[in-house]
Order: C-alpha cells, then sequence, then structure tokens
C-alpha cells in the first residue's frame, strides 16, 4: 500500500491536472477536481485504498473552515442593505419551499411505489420524507465560491447568491433539527421533546456568540501587525480559524457556522478586511479548493446511485424545482430584477459539506437504524451530481447574467 505522504501528494496533483484539464474543455476548475478525486476514487480504480479515507477529515475540516471563512466574508452589511428584503425573502422562500417540496413529494413517492420492505405511513414514510426534505434545504456554497474566484464574478446575482448560500445553511440546520424531533416523536410514538427542539438554537446561537468573539481577537491581533507582513496575517488568520473551528468542535456548536461568523466580522468591522481577504485569495485559495474538491471526489459512494438511482432522481428533482420557485417568488415579493428572479437559483445546486455531515450525524441515532443507510445513499448519490453539475450551472447563470468578464469566460 502507499503511504500516506504518497498520497497525499497524489491527490494534489490529480487535482491540480483535473483542475487545468477542465479549464482547458472550458468547464470551471472545481468540476476536474472532483473527477479527479472520482478516478482516484476506491471504488473505481483503487488507486487510493479505502482506508486512506479515514485519514482525510482533518483536511477536510481545515479546508472547510477557509472556505466558510470566506463566505462569511461575503456578507458585508451595506452590500446587504442595499440588496434589502432580496436577501431576506429568497432565502426563506428557496430553502423552506425546497424543504417542503421534497418532503410532499417523495411522501407521495413512497406512498404509490413503496421502497421499502415494510408499509408504515406514520412511523416510516413520514419520518423519512421529513429528514430528507430537510436535507433539501442547505447549500454548499463552496463550489459556486470556487467559480466566483476563478472568474472574478462580480454583480447582484452573485452577491445574492453568496448570501443565499450563507443564510440557508442556518435554515437547514434548524430544519432539520425540528424534522429529528417530529420523526423521533413519530417512530418512537410520543409527545415531541421541547429539549431536542432547543438544541439547534442553542447550537446556532453557540456557534454565532464564539464567531463573534473570535472574530474581534482576530481584528485586534491584526490591527497590531503592519500593513506589509502578508506572511505574519495569514499565520495569524490560520491559527485563528482553526481554534474556532477546533473549540466548537469541543462546544458541540456548528462549526461552520462559527467560523463563518468570523469572516462576517472580519468583512464588517476590520480596519482593512480587503488585504485580509486579498492574502488568503493570493496564497491559500487554489490549494484549499484542488484539496478539498479532490477529497470530495475520493469520498463518493457509487453503490449509492445504482442502488437507488430513481429516488435520487426524485430528490434532485423535488429539490430543484422548490428552490426554484422560492426564488422566483421571494425575488416578487422583494422586488429583485429579473436577472436575480431568472439565475440566482443556478448557483444554489450545489450541496456537500453541511448535508453529508447532518446526514452521517442522522446514522448515529438509534432511533433511526432502520432507514439511516437508506437516506445516506441518497444524499451521497444526490451530492455526486450536484457537485459535478453544480458548478457548471453556476457558471452558465453567471454568464448569461452578465456577472462574467469576456476575457475570463472561457
Amino acid at each position: 500500500m502507499l503511504n500516506t505522504t504518497l498520497l497525499f501528494g497524489l491527490i494534489l496533483f490529480t487535482g491540480f491536472i483535473g483542475g487545468e484539464l477542465a479549464k482547458f474543455v472550458k468547464l470551471p476548475k472545481v468540476t476536474g477536481y472532483i473527477v479527479a478525486g472520482i478516478f482516484l476514487n476506491p471504488g473505481l480504480f483503487g488507486i487510493v485504498p479505502v482506508e486512506f479515507n479515514n485519514n482525510t477529515d482533518v483536511l477536510t475540516n481545515v479546508a472547510l473552515s477557509f472556505i466558510t471563512f470566506s463566505v462569511g466574508g461575503s456578507l458585508l452589511f451595506p452590500k446587504l442593505k442595499q440588496m434589502g428584503r432580496g436577501i431576506i425573502y429568497i432565502t426563506l422562500f428557496e430553502a423552506e419551499l425546497a424543504f417542503l417540496f421534497t418532503a410532499g413529494g417523495l411522501l407521495v413517492f413512497f406512498y404509490l411505489f413503496n421502497p421499502f420492505s415494510d408499509f408504515s405511513f406514520y412511523t416510516l414514510f413520514l419520518p423519512v420524507a421529513l429528514l430528507l426534505g430537510a436535507l433539501a434545504s442547505p447549500t454548499d456554497p463552496s463550489a459556486t465560491l470556487a467559480v466566483r474566484t476563478e472568474y472574478k464574478a462580480k454583480g447582484p446575482v452573485m452577491s445574492t447568491i453568496m448570501g443565499v448560500a450563507a443564510f440557508d445553511d442556518v435554515l437547514g440546520i434548524i430544519n432539520y433539527s425540528l424534522a429529528t424531533a417530529v420523526a423521533m416523536a413519530l417512530i418512537n410514538q410520543e409527545p415531541i421533546a421541547l429539549s431536542t427542539i432547543a438544541t439547534p438554537f442553542i447550537s446556532i446561537f453557540g456557534a454565532i456568540a464564539l464567531g463573534i468573539g473570535f472574530g474581534l481577537l482576530l481584528n485586534f491581533i491584526t490591527g497590531l501587525v503592519k500593513k506589509e507582513e502578508d506572511s505574519v496575517l495569514l499565520v495569524i488568520l490560520s491559527g485563528i480559524l482553526l481554534l474556532t473551528f477546533g473549540v466548537a468542535e469541543y462546544l458541540k456548536v456548528d462549526k461552520l457556522l462559527a467560523t463563518m461568523t468570523v469572516g462576517v466580522v472580519v468583512i464588517n468591522f476590520n480596519a482593512r478586511p480587503n488585504t485580509i481577504f486579498k492574502v488568503l485569495e493570493r496564497y491559500t485559495d487554489e490549494i484549499i479548493f484542488t484539496l478539498f474538491f479532490t477529497i470530495s471526489g475520493l469520498k463518493l459512494n457509487f453503490e449509492s446511485l445504482s442502488s437507488g438511482y430513481w429516488l435520487v432522481a426524485a430528490f434532485i428533482l423535488f429539490r430543484f424545482s422548490g428552490k426554484a420557485l422560492g426564488v422566483y417568488t421571494g425575488g416578487m415579493l422583494a422586488h429583485s430584477s429579473k436577472k436575480v428572479r431568472k439565475y440566482v437559483t443556478g448557483g444554489l445546486l450545489p450541496q456537500g459539506g453541511i448535508v453529508i455531515g447532518l446526514a452521517l450525524m442522522m446514522t448515529q441515532n438509534p432511533a433511526f437504524s432502520e432507514f439511516s443507510d437508506f437516506i445516506l445513499n441518497i444524499v451521497l448519490g444526490a451530492t455526486i451530481l450536484h457537485e459535478l453539475l453544480g458548478p457548471l450551472a453556476a457558471k452558465i447563470s453567471l454568464r448569461k447574467a452578465g456577472e462574467i468578464k469576456a476575457s475570463d469566460n472561457n
């Protein structure tokens, strides 16, 4: 078996080649990274052993801390205020309609084409539909962020996508936790526990408080650094982000929301936020994106597609329909521009980190043991298609919206 250091080098180099090949054929580089990861996937050619996937969690967490920080950095308060009610309305409607469309659609689907060995509406069909509906709400902003970075996309559609993607993760966590409480009550045939409902709110507000604290600490320390010391800024930033992520994990609050909040604090209250984010883009973006998306492709499970491809297709269809109608409805109510109503949906397709994390958390719940693997397979199968097609859809939407420069649109 190849040693761990060699495998990490192979992953990084193969991801780089995949990104360059994707760029050559006029696809987003992130698509190439994922395809490179699939090429190395243990389930395909066996180049990378299955056991190696257990050693990638640290790198994945490091990458997620930087990516969510960058997402938070897109939430500049004056810009959000300028966009007005659009962000709030679009986020609320696209997240909740994706939840309702997916849960309702799959519930009918289960009733008509029972995929289970048992036939129980209240203790099986409804709990599974609610959990999958909740997992349809979040968007993985990292793929769209990678497209924005690569093509230097800028404009109201891009800003709306990043704002909505950041906020709907919060709604996704709330939806999932409420769905979990209801599902457990249905399965156990008992009243819904107040403590179960309170848990997600503790996680969310705890993460925000932690992110604010570390963000203010980062602002204070960077204020002591000389302007020309970019390398020092990078070290300080890396240390604070990893501390935030680690402390959040220790306290059992939402890690991604905590590091995202640090980004929000920095972009809005730091004395020189542009310098910090330019340092991040200059020195870390390429390697972070290459590692994260190549490893994502490496971890995808092909059995999830072959064992329930029709359910994966139904999940994707219901989710997309809910998000598309939600974006349009929210945009109409907020009087957003026609471009925003028409093209934002294309940047909200990807799913990844947070959804897989929630699905994996669900498999640890004994109450869901009967169907947790079933749900995980659907989520992983949908992730394969969302992460492959999402970046391309984002690029096409941004190009049609006129937010990718002609020189970069290759």
